[in-house]
């Protein structure tokens, strides 16, 4: 594959990616997980050092009081509950009256101190999305780990509890599906019929929506495919599959990713690469206004990766 092939075919097809505005604020605030899993992009683990700072957090605080247009904030990480200043972050957003969603592993509800964590969670009105892979055990520990799948089930039963993914309740719970091999992820309206079955059937569990997202060719996802000797294959499977009405409808259009140094990227995977935005603005420490950010939108080849079928992005299918 050429070297930058995704923006050749943007060219080809006269698409210039342009972000007019940002209305997602999306933040790594630390690549410390308590899980390990095998398709994760971003390389997060239990051992991983690099959490955000609190002055880098208090700096987004000031870019948001100044963006109005900016109605929601993703916080992601790594596990995003585990940096020590989770709650203040949150309460602060929260305060500025814009959605928090909190990108939850649903696991590190019970690890120490994360005891009262889902109650907060509750009474701030934060939106939950949760990683559950598949709805059998097999598969999600085969990504995941062993005993994951049984605290995952644990914890959706507590968030329920709380009022989390019943109707009329305002809390949100959605769930992400990422797929267990080199494929794309199956329709997400189908399969999110079957979760909701099989879920509900065999665990008495209710959740809101359905995210199926692709499995990105980058880290420690590209290296189970350099080691498996799919990596090719898969790559090719992106390209045949490239839907340019996804192209037109993909995340970076409308979210900027902030990394746990405050660097600034154009979505999650460029930050994971190391691919900071273009221009001058490349740092949230440095500027004074979220609209100083080039509306241009960085691209290469792992961009096919949110174009191929029916699109992915952090809020699932984009047709």
């Amino acid at each position: 594959m050429q070297s930058n092939a995704f923006a050749q075919r943007l060219a080809a097809e006269n698409l210039p990616l342009k972000r007019p505005n940002i209305t997602t604020l999306q933040v790594n605030i630390g690549k410390r997980c308590n899980q390990a899993c095998h398709h994760c992009h971003v390389e997060a683990g239990p051992k991983h050092p690099d959490n955000m700072a609190l002055p880098t957090l208090e700096r987004l605080l000031d870019l948001l009081r100044t963006a109005p247009a900016v109605h929601t904030v993703d916080i992601t990480g790594g596990a995003p509950e585990l940096n020590p200043h989770f709650r203040y972050f949150v309460s602060e957003i929260r305060k500025l009256g814009r959605k928090v969603i909190d990108r939850c592993n649903l696991t590190v509800l019970y690890e120490p101190g994360q005891a009262d964590t889902a109650e907060f969670l509750a009474q701030q009105g934060v939106e939950i999305v949760a990683s559950l892979p598949c709805y059998t055990k097999e598969n999600v520990e085969a990504q995941r780990g062993r005993f994951v799948f049984d605290k995952s089930i644990q914890g959706l039963r507590l968030l329920n509890s709380l009022g989390y993914g019943k109707a009329g309740s305002g809390l949100v719970l959605n769930l992400v599906y990422n797929p267990g091999g080199a494929f794309l992820p199956p329709n997400q309206h189908a399969l999110q019929h079957d979760y909701k079955q099989r879920l509900f059937d065999d665990f008495g569990i209710e959740f809101n929506q359905l995210f199926t997202i692709t499995n990105m060719p980058i880290k420690r996802y590209r290296h189970v495919l350099e080691r498996d000797g799919e990596l090719a294959a898969y790559m090719q499977l992106l390209l045949d599959n490239f839907n340019l009405s996804a192209a037109q409808g993909v995340m970076c259009t409308n979210l900027i990713s902030v990394g746990f140094d405050g660097q600034i990227y154009d979505c999650d995977f460029n930050q994971m690469l190391e691919m900071p935005v273009a221009g001058r603005a490349r740092q949230v420490m440095a500027i004074n206004h979220l609209d100083e950010i080039t509306q241009d939108i960085v691209v290469a080849n792992h961009c096919f990766g949110c174009t191929a079928g029916a699109g992915s992005s952090c809020g699932g299918s984009l047709l």
